[in-house]
C-alpha cells in the first residue's frame, strides 16, 4: 500500500516538475498564437497590395503596430516571447502547427466554395 501512495505521489511531483513555468513578461502559447496568425494575416495584406516590395516594406510596420495594439502588447514582449519560445524547436513547432491551422482555416472561410 505504501508503494501504492508512494508512486502516486511520485507521479504527482514528476508532472508538476515537467510543466515549465513561463517567464513574467512572455506571452502565453495561446496568446502567442493568437498574435502570429493575425502578423502573417497582416504580411499577407500587404504582400498583395499591387505596389513595389521596398514600398511594402515601409508600409508593413503600420499594419504590424495595429496588430499590436489590438493584442494590447508591446513589440518588445512580442520579440521577447518569440526569443523565448524559439529556444524550444518542439515548442516553436508546436505553435507554428497551430498558426498554420488557423490560418487554413481563415484562408477557407473567406474562399468561396468552387463546388457546384
Amino acid at each position: 500500500m505504501k508503494n501504492k501512495i508512494f508512486l502516486l505521489i511520485m507521479l504527482f511531483v514528476g508532472i508538476a516538475c515537467s510543466k515549465q513555468e513561463i517567464p513574467e513578461g512572455i506571452l502565453s502559447e495561446d496568446k502567442m498564437v493568437e498574435v502570429l496568425i493575425d502578423i502573417h494575416l497582416a504580411e499577407g495584406m500587404v504582400s498583395s497590395f499591387p505596389i513595389h516590395f521596398d514600398s511594402s516594406r515601409l508600409l508593413y510596420p503600420y499594419f504590424e503596430n495595429e496588430v499590436f495594439l489590438k493584442h494590447d502588447i508591446a513589440d518588445t514582449v512580442f520579440k521577447k516571447s518569440l526569443e523565448y519560445y524559439m529556444l524550444d524547436i518542439k515548442t516553436m513547432d508546436r505553435l507554428y502547427a497551430r498558426t498554420i491551422d488557423s490560418l487554413h482555416v481563415v484562408e477557407k472561410a473567406r474562399t468561396p466554395n468552387s463546388n457546384p
